[in-house]
């Protein structure tokens, strides 16, 4: 590779257009400034501009029910804001010396003049994030972003008759294909597809989203919502669908809530000889589902060993215990942390495949299944 080809490479591990120019320069300011480090003087200018990763402000947090809030983030460097409606992104803040990551949905249409985008959070007892998120992020905060991501998109065109079905925060991805649907129809004067969009939530107060939705019904006449207060009139039964959607079964299906609705639908489809018309999204895995056996990690490089259960990846065991490893997205997708595996097995959390020594691991997603050591 000539040094013209080198310098002009985009930037590493930053997810953005090939034709980038932003991502272009920050790849030749970060191999022209190496061994120094470039991100210590842009952030002197910006603190949204960055060689290495994706990062964005919090403009406003705006809240959608007691529990649930919308995000208002700029981005900054290298963020692809042609994303397709219905893909998730990861957010990564910092709390008490450590950075919390967790996928969340963009609720924002692509292609947005303002240059800004917004996920929906719902504050869940058990998540540490979501709730600091809903309730103590200050506007202004600067977070860390990983690339959109997902394939549960919505395609353009649209098939002409779509059916969503949604329960709770399931709605989020939903509201990036509306507000999508939406935009298109006003710019292109087009008439909305024939949409039928079921919501189940436990209570009208919380409802997520529930004045767009019904602004949305109001405004175009292609589109029907039937909602569903679970706490008093029960869960939605699949069955019904015949009363509120009788022609359920020549649409194309997307469907987001949670794991036992989902897995409902999925055999509910498959009986009637349909799957291939449904689009499912399940969040993310659950790690006691695909924990591995837990165990002592040794740090090699370091000298620093950990004890630690199934469900804590690699590199939070590393960090407990100050072995510092190099990390990116934290989520498994840009492979900035991958170390070798040099003695025992660990498990990827996302797939239950088991790694054996000798092979080279992902630190961020993967757990020790039994007495490890890591060339780290």
């Amino acid at each position: 590779m000539g040094l013209k080809e080198w310098i002009e490479r985009p930037a590493a591990h930053v997810a953005a257009s090939e034709r980038s120019v932003a991502n272009v320069v920050r790849g030749a300011v970060a191999r022209m400034t190496t061994p120094l480090l470039p991100d210590d003087y842009l952030h002197l200018v910006n603190p949204l501009w960055s060689a290495r990763e994706l990062r964005g402000r919090i403009v406003e947090v705006r809240a959608e029910t007691a529990d649930s809030a919308t995000l208002v983030i700029k981005p900054g460097w290298g963020f692809d804001f042609g994303y397709a409606p219905g893909q998730y992104i990861g957010i990564g803040l910092l709390v008490d010396g450590r950075w919390h990551w967790r996928s969340y949905s963009l609720t924002s249409t692509p292609v947005r003049d303002d240059k800004l985008i917004t996920i929906a959070v719902k504050a869940m007892p058990e998540g540490f994030l979501s709730s600091h998120l809903v309730n103590g992020v200050p506007a202004g905060t600067v977070v860390r972003l990983a690339a959109p991501q997902g394939d549960f998109v919505l395609p353009d065109p649209p098939p002409a008759k779509i059916l969503f079905v949604t329960a709770g925060s399931g709605v989020t991805p939903i509201m990036s294909m509306l507000r999508t649907l939406d935009r298109r129809a006003g710019e292109r004067g087009d008439a909305l597809p024939d949409v039928v969009h079921v919501h189940s939530a436990p209570t009208p107060d919380r409802l997520m989203f529930g004045s767009e939705l019904e602004r949305f019904a109001a405004t175009h006449e292609r589109f029907r919502s039937y909602l569903r207060f679970t706490r008093e009139h029960g869960k939605f039964a699949l069955s019904e669908l015949d009363e509120v959607c009788p022609d359920w079964r020549e649409r194309t299906v997307w469907a987001c809530g949670p794991q036992a609705m989902l897995d409902d639908i999925a055999t509910f489809w498959s009986e009637a000889g349909l799957e291939d018309r449904l689009h499912l999204e399940r969040f993310a895995v659950s790690r006691a589902d695909l924990s591995g056996a837990g165990g002592t990690v040794t740090f090699a490089k370091s000298g620093r060993t950990v004890t630690v259960d199934g469900a804590t990846t690699l590199l939070e065991a590393g960090e407990s215990v100050g072995a510092l490893m190099p990390f990116g997205c934290r989520m498994g997708i840009c492979q900035t942390c991958v170390v070798p595996l040099e003695k025992g097995h660990v498990v990827d959390l996302r797939s239950g495949k088991e790694h054996a020594e000798g092979e080279r691991v992902q630190t961020c997603i993967s757990a020790a299944a039994g007495d490890c050591t890591l060339d780290a």
